[in-house]
Parts: structure tokens; sequence; C-alpha cells
């Protein structure tokens, strides 16, 4: 049997963490402080360490280097409630073999715990950390912990990275991130957007050009291949690129040689390729846009950015740090007014459209405070003045509930699936007239089976002829 250490302050957690293991058949060994976790090292000599970084007597970052100073090969899997980008690098660096934030998505969690368990695969060690990059990479929302992970995964590695998320996200910002905490830091980041130049103008960008290859070609002239070797080239766009060109970008990442346009002679280059799209490239390798050989040699690790409505309990944070690179010589805010109506605006252009609106309220803005009146016109008209969209509210109440649920004795994941499913149930009847019969057929469900999911938040449901929806599709 595995024996896991559990190395965790806060008792609910430790005692959810405890039930889990134990339910998926290890032995759990719980502590709750570092120096304690460190005692038990050697005379649990356990499997997998699950470490918290905020414990009472040291940061589990610490804790992380001196296990790894006992083992090089222990897989220890930090869990943190305060996930942010220096977190995940600064525990990649440190050897950690997973990293999860609080609260805990138990699926996940026991998906990770049997995957680090395997016999196979040892803990990748990051690259250094010193995060003052684009204010985009800040902030500690749930939808942006997954990006985070996956750029710490990226920095630790040299493969090729797609990135992927919409229009005005920062996915150059991104990349270069994952260029600065690689092994390829001291090289150059080259970069070119594929959208922007005709074809054969964009080929002699990629892979330069000899004499004579196309008119008005002059003097021989290197690409951004030759450019950027040693380091990283970042194409954006990279659906844009069109299908020759993709043969040529193929043979690149499976030889690391070229040709010039026009030329006849291999050229051998050590680069790191990252690419990034705003579209769904399985969607253009399906429609023959792009190759899917290529797709899946760019693809070997995705970061997936999400969208700015994704994330708004970062705004704050993002607007302080916008607004200190655009005006550093002035102490200027936002006022509370000017916050909720950014709050209610849902920001189609992202993070470069919250850029640009800022921009503009430090231009008109007389003062320091930046009011809702000194916001563009078009958000303070299209702003609800809630908090958009209803979900980033009901991720926080989520949170909530599972803190409290989770303090509470015998409690696993089937009492929570059953206890939300109830809940939510509960509350799409009164959409349908109160009627279970109308309800279940609208969800496919066997109207026995709603009532039974229903039973303890509407015990007096009154009894409804009719028919009973086909069972199948459940919620």
């Amino acid at each position: 049997m595995h024996r896991i250490l559990i190395i965790e302050d806060e008792a609910s957690v430790a005692s959810a963490l405890a039930m889990l293991t134990k339910r998926l058949g290890y032995e759990p060994v719980t502590c709750a402080s570092g120096a304690m976790g460190l005692q038990k090292l050697k005379p649990t000599s356990p499997s997998l360490v699950i470490l918290d970084i905020g414990l009472p007597d040291m940061s589990g970052l610490d804790v992380l280097a001196r296990l790894r100073e006992h083992s090089s090969t222990l897989p220890v899997l930090i869990i943190t409630a305060h996930g942010h980008l220096q977190n995940a690098l600064d525990a990649k660096k440190r050897g950690a073999s997973g990293y999860l934030v609080k609260p805990l998505d138990l699926r996940e969690l026991e998906q990770v715990l049997r995957s680090l368990l395997r016999p196979t695969g040892e803990p990748v060690v990051g690259s250094p950390p010193d995060v003052t990059d684009a204010p985009f990479l800040i902030g500690s929302a749930p939808a942006m912990q997954p990006a985070f992970t996956a750029i710490a995964h990226a920095c630790a590695s040299d493969a090729p990275v797609l990135i992927t998320g919409p229009t005005g996200i920062g996915k150059s910002l991104a990349a270069r991130v994952i260029h600065r905490h690689s092994s390829r830091h001291a090289a150059p980041f080259v970069s070119l957007s594929c959208a922007s130049l005709p074809d054969t103008v964009l080929e002699s960008e990629i892979f330069g050009h000899e004499e004579g290859a196309f008119p008005g070609a002059g003097v021989p002239r290197s690409g951004h291949l030759e450019r950027a070797a040693g380091g990283t080239l970042f194409l954006g766009e990279i659906v844009e690129m069109p299908l020759p060109m993709q043969v040529k970008l193929l043979r690149f990442l499976e030889e690391k040689t070229f040709t010039r346009m026009g030329g006849h002679e291999d050229i051998k280059v050590d680069l790191r390729i990252i690419a990034a799209t705003n579209q769904d490239l399985s969607l253009a390798v399906a429609e023959k846009r792009f190759r899917e050989d290529l797709y899946y040699r760019l693809r070997v690790l995705e970061v997936k950015l999400p969208a700015l409505w994704e994330r708004m309990s970062d705004l704050p944070a993002l607007c302080g740090c916008v607004l200190a690179t655009i005006a550093p010589g002035r102490k200027i805010t936002l006022a509370a007014e000017a916050l909720q109506v950014l709050q209610g605006y849902g920001w189609p252009g992202n993070m470069r459209e919250l850029r640009n609106a800022l921009e503009h309220a430090v231009a008109v803005c007389p003062g320091d405070a930046i009011l809702p009146n000194h916001l563009p016109r078009e958000i303070r008209d299209a702003s609800s003045g809630e908090a958009f969209p209803p979900s980033v509210t009901l991720d926080a109440a989520l949170h909530e509930w599972l803190d409290a649920r989770l303090r509470e004795p015998g409690v696993n994941y089937d009492t929570l699936h059953d206890e939300l499913e109830s809940r939510l149930l509960a509350a799409l009847l009164p959409r349908y007239q109160h009627k279970p019969t109308i309800l279940a057929r609208e969800l496919q469900m066997n109207r026995a089976t709603l009532r039974k999911k229903l039973r303890g938040t509407h015990d007096h449901l009154e009894d409804e002829p009719g028919e009973i929806a086909p069972a199948g599709k459940f919620l």
C-alpha cells in the first residue's frame, strides 16, 4: 500500500485529503507543520507528499527544497490558497511534481494522485523565478490557475508550445515569460505575426532568401529562424500560415534544418518554437486549412489563456498594474464607481481593450482619481453596472460553500455532488411552473429520478398525472 505524507496545517483540508487518499486505497499520514513533516519523512518512507505552501512555521517551498535534498525522485504535490504565477514558477524550480490551487477539485486531485503514483515519470526542475513581467500575468482568479501551471511547465521544458486564447489577451506576453524563464533566456527572443504579411514576404521573413529568389530579392538575407538561433521564435496567428510554408516549418521542427527561399543549402539552427492562435486549430485541421501533423508537433505543450471576463476577480489588481505602467509618475487611483463600471463590461477586446480604456481615462482625468465619466463612452454605455458575468459570482459563492462544507465531518465527493445537484434542480423547478413532469421532460430525466434528487429541498411536491420523461441525459 502507498503511504502518502500530507503536510497541511488547516485541519479541515488535512482531514478531507486524508479521507480522499484513504478512499483511493492509500495510507495517509498527516502533519500540521513543515518541521513535523520533515521529521516524519524517514520513518514513514512515503510514496508521495502533499505539501501546502502556507505553513505556520515555514514556507512549503522551503520544505520542498529540503525534501529534494532527501530525494530527487519523491513525487511532491504542491497545494496553495494563493495561486499566482510566482508560486507556480517557484514550485517548479524547486522540483514540484504537481501544483494545485485551493479549493481543490476532488476529481482533478484524484487524477493527479493516480498519475504521480505511477511507476514512470520524475519531477521536472523548473527555471529561475523573477516575475516582473506583463500585468496580465498577475492575479489569482480560478480561471488563470491552469494557465499559470501550464506556463510553469513550459518554462521547465524545451518542447514546442502552442498558446491559445482570444484576441488581445496577451499571448505574445506569455511567450516572452516562457522564454525569459527558460534555459534559453540569454539568447534572442524573435517575434513575428503570420497574419500581417503577404505569403512571399512571410516566407522570406521566416526562412530568409537568396539573391533573385523572387522579384525584388536583392542580396541574400537571413530570416527569423537564423536571427533566433539559440533562443525562441514566436509565431503569432500560426493558423494564417499558408499550407506550403507549413510543410517547411514541419520539416524544421522535425530535423532542425531548413533552406532559404531560392537556396539549395541546408541550414541547421537550434531554437525553440512557440506558436499562438486565437482560432480553434483542431477545427482548422478538420477544414484542411492547417496540417494535422504540424498541429501535433506545435502542441507538445499547450497554454490556454482565458478571456478577461473569466477572471474579473483579478480586475482591481490588473487595473492597478496597468495604471502604474501608463502613468508611472502619477499616483492615480480608480474610484469604486469607475471600477464597478469596468466590472460590468464584457471586454471583448480583453487586456488590450482594458489598457486602451485606462490610457483614455488617464489622458482625460485632471486629478488623481479616475471617475466613471473619465472612461470611454462606449464602455459606460455598454456596462451593466453589475459584475460580469454571473459565473464569477457563482465561483466565489461555490468556493465559500465548499470551504464551509469541507469543515464538516463525513463529507465526501458524493455528498457534495448530490447536494449541489439537488440545489440546482430545486432552483430550476420554479422556471417550469413548479411541475416536476415538465422539468423532467426538458432535462430528459425520469420523473421518479428527478423527485428522488429533489428530496429534502421539495418534500411536498404535489403528485402529477402524466407521462414520465424518457430516462437518459442528466444535467
